[in-house]
């Protein structure tokens, strides 16, 4: 069955001075699924990333939402499209200054026109679902690895966003901690039914989330598909997957992380 792309590059080329960081890329991200961008270091997918959420445009080429080029779109339509995208910083990105209701509370204040009232309603709910309430007077320098993740997350969600964007969210974490990350995103994904796309060079972590797999390489998206057919694929990329794939493995049976369907 044919489906209509969320969200859908077409040969997107973006370079910096004379170095191409993307070269012509296609790909497409479905509504409601989790869509894993994979690469070796320095591939581009954070660029690519900074193109969905508007913080930089294409040089070349066309990057449509439901089947519409934003470049055709006007400043308020924009607006409003982006206002549905949140995006979770690789380091978290908290403000050392705020505790953690200001963190989760910032986005509203500084980008909606909510009543205090109803900014509080909203933080304090986003706060009992990641059960933070506890931790709401705390400043991210009094909090564990894993509890400045879910700060992180509440402060993305609390605007109530229908597309997350995950900049490495294991990188560099400890086996036990990958696996508590990986299982909080598919939890909450579960729960608030948003469109998630990941970004990783740790190749083999967010197979077990995944729907989708995308495969950037040489600056070009050289695979789309399910993970099960990325066992096939047939590249030089594939070697390093494959390593990867039964070291994750192995790590994840030794600490009882999440059982992965997806890796053989």
């Amino acid at each position: 069955m044919n489906r209509s792309p969320l969200i859908e590059f077409k040969k997107v080329t973006k370079q910096f001075g004379e170095k191409v960081i993307l070269d012509r890329v296609n790909l497409q991200i479905f509504e409601g699924e989790i869509t894993a961008i994979i690469g070796l270091s320095g591939a581009g997918k954070t660029i690519l990333l900074m193109h969905i959420i508007g913080l930089l445009t294409p040089d070349e080429g066309e990057i449509l939402f439901q089947g519409r080029a934003l470049s055709s779109m006007s400043k308020k339509e924009l607006s409003s499209h982006f206002a549905r995208i949140s995006y979770m910083f690789q380091h978290n990105a908290l403000f050392d200054s705020l505790n953690v209701y200001e963190n989760i509370a910032l986005p509203l204040k500084e980008k909606s026109s909510l009543s205090k009232t109803q900014i509080h309603q909203k933080v304090v709910a986003r706060m009992q679902q990641m059960e933070l309430t506890d931790s709401a007077q705390k400043y991210p320098s009094e909090l564990s690895g894993g509890m400045q993740k879910r700060t992180a997350l509440a402060r993305a969600l609390v605007t109530d966003p229908n597309i997350v964007l995950f900049d490495e969210p294991t990188s560099g974490q400890d086996p036990v901690r990958k696996n508590a990350i990986l299982e909080m995103i598919l939890q909450y994904k579960r729960e608030f039914g948003f469109t998630a796309v990941l970004v990783s060079h740790e190749i083999p972590d967010i197979y077990c989330v995944s729907n989708r797999i995308i495969v950037l390489y040489n600056r070009r998206v050289v695979f789309e598909g399910t993970p099960q057919k990325l066992q096939t694929f047939a590249h030089p990329f594939q070697d390093e997957i494959l390593q990867s794939q039964r070291s994750l493995k192995q790590e994840l049976q030794r600490t009882g992380g999440p059982e992965c369907k997806n890796i053989p």
